[in-house]
């Protein structure tokens, strides 16, 4: 079985039918048991229906389809890219070129710098159009051509990007004024200064353009915002101010003159405008609440760091002077201990001093008790032999010793007992090695 995709169906014009004004031209098999009708489609065959159903030739129906899409093309984005035009502005001289207004001629105003190229191309259509000498002389007016000549010139500097961005330098329409004192009473600061830097922003060889923000803005953003303009990179230039520069030969200095000034010019107005754009800064961040607030949290925070500075320096002072005093104290009780320890060793020198010399005194009055050893009265010569033993004695004891030998010796009155006591010891002292037993005269060991 054979089978044939369906053709779709033609648009026929507006109060066409395919069974009143055409006839089938053809069929084709679908199937053994149906078949379908095959109908003439295309511009070519609209074409040529519209011109058979209006009785034109050719000439005439291309003659009036321009003229509709024209109208079209006047009727296209008629919100966007249209505005009322000045009757000051149609009648201004072509050769007043400069002074002219490009976007305003081209119905552009409010979009300006802004305007892609696209937009340009469409609006210089739609002015063509309307003001095209030929198209005035068909309809019977005999205008001159000026705004037409306005038309072409605007449309020249806008689509060259070097001098568009020349005129933009200059175009004061696109400026944004600063906010007076009153407007920044009843309106919104960051809102009003937002749109003036807004406008600035578009001269900047750097973008995106920080924005300025609201009052939410972190410290960060505002900084990095002021530092951008401070710094800012600019484009602007301003030789679409310049004087004509004379173009024949014969005026050489005349032309370098003409240069070198608006050279000078150019710099001047330069110089005017970053200083214009400082100033602009200067107002905005004087008034620039969050500039205030950030600064207060910085002083508070320095001002806290001052006074954690000084609270920790008074705790150091008061632990030093409290260290120095404590020192000082420990170092007075110390002098004051050694000085009591001092006169205690010195009193105790002093009470073993005077113990020796009183135990020396016991002993050497224990052996005049005992009469020296002998019956009657003692000679000279074995008084000096006794003493001299004693002598040696306490010389090779210790004070403990001479304790221990003057306590042994107490209360003795007994001659022989007395003599016991004194021999012993000699005896012990010969026995330690202390003193030889020949040195002795009148004790025995």
């Amino acid at each position: 079985m054979t089978t044939v995709v369906p053709l779709p169906l033609p648009a026929l014009p507006e109060g066409w039918t395919a069974e009143k004004d055409f006839k089938p031209i053809g069929k084709i098999a679908q199937s053994e048991a149906t078949q379908r009708t095959i109908e003439p489609v295309g511009p070519h065959f609209l074409a040529h229906a519209r011109r058979a159903r209006h009785k034109r030739t050719f000439s005439e129906d291309d003659r009036i389809q321009a003229q509709e899409r024209a109208k079209n093309v006047e009727e296209d984005n008629e919100s966007d890219l249209s505005e009322p035009e000045d009757p000051m502005m149609l009648s201004r001289d072509a050769k007043d070129w400069k002074q002219q207004d490009h976007y305003k001629v081209l119905g552009l105003s409010k979009y300006r710098w802004r305007a892609t190229e696209e937009q340009i191309k469409r609006a210089h259509r739609k002015k063509v159009l309307k003001h095209h000498p030929d198209k005035k002389a068909a309809a019977g007016r005999t205008e001159d051509d000026n705004f037409f000549k306005c038309i072409q010139k605007a449309t020249e500097v806008l689509l060259d990007p070097i001098k568009r961005r020349q005129f933009d330098s200059v175009d004061e329409e696109a400026d944004v004024e600063p906010p007076t004192k009153k407007q920044l009473q009843k309106g919104n600061f960051y809102k009003l200064w937002g749109n003036v830097f807004k406008a600035e922003g578009r001269f900047s060889n750097t973008q995106p353009v920080p924005s300025f923000g609201n009052e939410n803005s972190t410290r960060e953003e505002v900084e990095n915002f002021y530092n951008f303009f401070y710094n800012f990179d600019s484009w602007r230039s301003f030789e679409y101010l310049d004087e004509d520069v004379p173009d024949d030969s014969e005026s050489r200095d005349q032309r370098r003159h003409t240069e070198r000034k608006n050279l000078n010019t150019r710099k001047k107005r330069k110089a005017e405008d970053n200083a214009r754009l400082r100033k602009l800064l200067d107002d905005c961040s004087a008034a620039d609440e969050r500039i205030k607030k950030f600064r207060q949290e910085a002083n508070a925070a320095k001002n806290k760091k001052r006074l954690e500075k000084e609270a920790a320096e008074k705790k150091a002072a008061e632990e030093a002077a409290a260290k120095k005093a404590a020192e000082e104290a420990a170092a007075k009780e110390a002098e004051e201990k050694a000085k009591a320890d001092r006169e205690a060793s010195k009193k105790a020198k002093e009470a073993a001093k005077n113990a020796v010399k009183k135990n020396k005194r016991v002993l050497r009055g224990s052996v005049k008790d005992a009469n020296y050893f002998v019956e009657g009265d003692a000679s000279v010569a074995t008084i000096d032999a006794v003493l001299g033993d004693v002598e040696l004695i306490q010389a090779k004891i210790d004070p403990d010793e001479i304790a221990a030998l003057a306590g042994k010796l107490n209360n003795l009155k007994v001659a022989d007992e007395i003599k016991a006591v004194w021999n012993e010891e000699a005896a012990r002292l010969v026995g330690a090695g202390k003193i030889n037993a020949g040195d002795l005269k009148a004790l025995s060991a």
